[in-house]
Formats: C-alpha cells, structure tokens, sequence
C-alpha cells in the first residue's frame, strides 16, 4: 500500500485565502477536519455553488493547462477543434505542417463567435460582416476597410494562447505566463516512456452532457471502491479492493486488476469461474470458454485480449505485459484529464463545466487504439449522446456502456443530495478515496496561487 502524505499541504479555506477577492466563497476543506488531513471532509457547496464555479473560470480554467484535443484530429494545414470551457472559447488550428496555434474564437470586431463546430478552413471568415484573418492570426482583409482607417491592422491579430503538445495530445494555456507543459506535468512523462500513446489513434469519441458537477462526476471514475455496490456483476474478475492507490504532486494514478475475483465475494471462486464471468461480460457464452490446466485465469484473459487486439487493429501485441493487456492504468493529469496506459483498456476520460451550469458537465470517452506502421487511420468523429440517451447508445463503446450507465445513475443522486444533507460536507477514506481528497488538495492550492 502507498503511503499517502498529506503534511505538506498547508490548509486554509478559501475564504481566508481569497479575502482580497469580493467573490464570497465556501472553504474547500472543513475547517474542523483541518487539523486531521487523512480525513479531511471536502465542502459541499463547492459541487453547486456558482460563486464557486466563477472563482473556477478565473483562477482554474484561465491558469492550467489543459487537454484540447488529439494532434490526429488536426492533420492538415486549415484543419481545426472549437475548444469550450465555461464561457472561454479557442480554435485550435494546424496553421501550418509543423505548427499547431489556438486562438481566442471571438471576432475583433463586434464580438462573434468566429467558429461553432469543428472542420476544416482557408482562413477565418466572421459569418456577421466578413472580417478575416489568416490561419496564423494576421488580419487578411476588412470589408470597406476605408472606413477603418483609424484601425492598426498589426494590433487586430487575433489573440492567442499558450500550446504545447505531449504524446499526441495538444494542450492549451489561457496564461501567457504559465509554466512550460513538461514541468507541469511532473513525472508524469516519465511513466508514459513506455505507453506510447503517440502512436495510437482515436478510435472512439464518446461525449454526453451529465447531470452533475464536474468534480462529481470525475470523482466517480478515480477509485473503485464504489464497485462493490454500483458494478457487482464485475466482481467476480475485478480486484476492486485490491486497487492501488498513488499521489503525486498535481497528478494521481490508479491500477485495477483484472481477471481476479473481489475480495468482497468471500469464497474464492476457481479460475474457470473468473474466465467465464469475464466471457459473459464480453457477450460471449461463457459455456464456450475452457481454460487449460495449465493456465491461470489472468494469463488465460490476457492472452485473449493481445488476440482481440491484434484481430482489430492488425497491431503485434506479443510483446504487450499482462498488466497493460489487462488492468485500469489510469492516471489523472490535473485538473480533468484521465488517460489510461493500458492497450487492453485503451481509454481516456476528459470532463468540462457545461457552460456556466454548476449541476451539469460535459463527459467525454475517448479509446485510444494501436495501428499498424505507416496505416494511422482517421480520428472518429464526435459521437454526441443527448443527456437521456442511454451509454449503451453508443454501441462503439461496447460493454462499457452498460458501466457508465450504472455511473451515471448515481450522478443526479448525489449532485441533489449534496444540496439537501444537513451536513457541511462529505467524508472520504483514508486510502481507497486518496486520489479525491489529493484532488481538492491540489484544487484549493491552485485556487489560492
């Protein structure tokens, strides 16, 4: 078990270190559990309180970076993403072969919203009187722009913000000051020397509004506690309480087992059980699967996914460990990007505000798959699910959907019980919700920087 230190977090609510701020704020941690950080309540106003939620915009989502989308999803010259957080809108643009920029999606002029969806362009054209820029931000042309003279044409270059990229993935910086990405990220390279999610594509991208807080809703996914009660048809080849729990300086990591039986169940099933539970799952009959008796279970289901993998994408995944065939590698990028570093379970998670809603967000599943050299395929297009469609409408999810589904019925639960407890705030666990508590940790750091 990893031991978790807390100490060097110094506590203080948000209150306290904002009093420069008119904003009216509730305190992140309790302040009766401030003395004993491995049990420290969170508060629960800051799930719904929209005065919490502006504080949010302007000291979170205007200072972190942050993961706006795939370099595959912008391959060519003109090729862009419309990238939305809360009421902050960038397009993100391959402007040239070897150059990725993001600029604020917002007209010089009067104000218009330049792009609402992505796709491809030769230049930015405002829909309302015309004005263009080109694809690196310098002003192209002005409808009667004599009547612009007063108008310096070098200062109405679109304005721009931070990029950088990492293992395929761009992400952007509204602070013109931030740090670099690679340090931001901490040692979270290094743990990815060996996943090289840069030569994978994006085979899947799910997105759903959910209804609840965004920090709800990510919350659900960092540990596995809840598995037990929400997910029991998986215990029977999922290690849930066998979960490994680690904390770094933003950023945190889980690794699940998989092709091992809960420890909740009690009596320990024999491994031809686990193998046709997993099949079941699958939506194979379990009756076809035989484990030889030579094998163990966990040798047996990785085995089968190098094979599924390889059927599918044509990729050699001899050489791929059992762990990463198997296993949850997920980690968490602060503040709202999880990506996974298995092949087997080749998932990323990315959660947003939905505008400047407090009670809802946006989820988005992404699957990440290997190909062969030389052969990268397109990126899916976005899959959009209306918030009643079911997980499960997204067949490209597969058997994850009906998961979600059990995910997400908790989610509208707990975004109106939160409103109606009569206690201040929730509790966490000493180590299976390590990665929640470390997350509001980092949060309320970030939040008083």
């Amino acid at each position: 078990m990893t031991t978790v230190d807390f100490t060097q977090y110094e506590m203080q609510t948000v209150s306290e270190l904002l009093r420069t701020d008119t904003r009216q704020v509730p305190p992140v941690l309790l302040e009766e559990s401030a003395a004993d950080l491995g049990v420290a309540d969170v508060e629960r106003e800051v799930f719904f309180s929209k005065q919490y939620h502006d504080l949010e915009v302007e000291k979170l989502w205007k200072k972190v970076w942050q993961w706006a989308c795939r370099e595959e999803e912008i391959p060519e010259i003109g090729n862009y993403v419309v990238y939305d957080i809360a009421d902050l809108s960038l397009i993100v643009v391959r402007s040239a072969k070897s150059e990725i920029r993001a600029f604020y999606n917002v007209c010089l002029h009067r104000g218009t919203q330049l792009l609402v969806s992505d796709g491809k362009v030769p230049a930015f054209r405002c829909p309302f009187h015309g004005w263009t820029w080109k694809l690196d931000g310098t002003l192209a042309y002005i409808p009667c722009q004599w009547d612009f003279e007063h108008l310096d044409s070098e200062a109405l270059r679109l304005p721009e913000v931070k990029v950088a990229t990492w293992q395929g993935f761009v992400f952007v910086n509204f602070d013109l000051e931030c740090e670099p990405l690679e340090t931001y990220l901490e040692n979270i390279p290094e743990h990815f020397k060996h996943f090289p999610l840069e030569e994978r594509y994006t085979a899947v991208h799910v997105a759903k509004v959910m209804p609840a807080n965004w920090k709800v809703t990510l919350e659900a996914f960092i540990e596995a506690y809840h598995s037990v009660a929400t997910h029991p048809q998986i215990l029977k080849f999922t290690g849930d309480a066998n979960s490994q729990y680690d904390v770094y300086g933003r950023h945190s990591r889980m690794i699940t087992p998989f092709a091992v039986q809960s420890p909740h169940l009690g009596r320990l099933a024999d491994q031809q059980e686990v193998v046709q539970a997993m099949a079941a799952f699958g939506g194979k009959d379990p009756a076809t699967v035989h484990l030889p008796n030579s094998m163990t279970a966990r040798t047996y289901a990785a085995e089968a996914a190098r094979q599924r993998v390889s059927d599918g994408t044509g990729v050699d995944c001899s050489a791929v460990s059992d762990t990463e065939m198997l296993d949850a590698i997920e980690y968490f990028i602060f503040p709202n990007f999880m990506p996974w570093a298995g092949v087997g379970t080749p998932l990323q998670f990315r959660f947003r505000p939905n505008g400047n809603d407090p009670d809802s967000c946006i989820m988005e599943v992404f699957m990440l798959l290997p190909y062969p050299e030389g052969k990268r395929p397109s990126a899916a297009k976005t899959h959009w699910l209306t918030p009643e469609d079911s997980w499960t409408n997204a067949p490209e999810l597969g058997a994850l959907g009906s998961i979600l589904d059990q995910d997400s019925s908790n989610l509208r639960r707990v975004q109106r019980g939160l409103k109606a407890s009569a206690r201040s705030g929730v509790t966490l666990s000493r180590y299976q919700e390590s990665r929640i508590r470390h997350f509001h940790l980092v949060l309320e750091r970030q939040l008083r920087s």
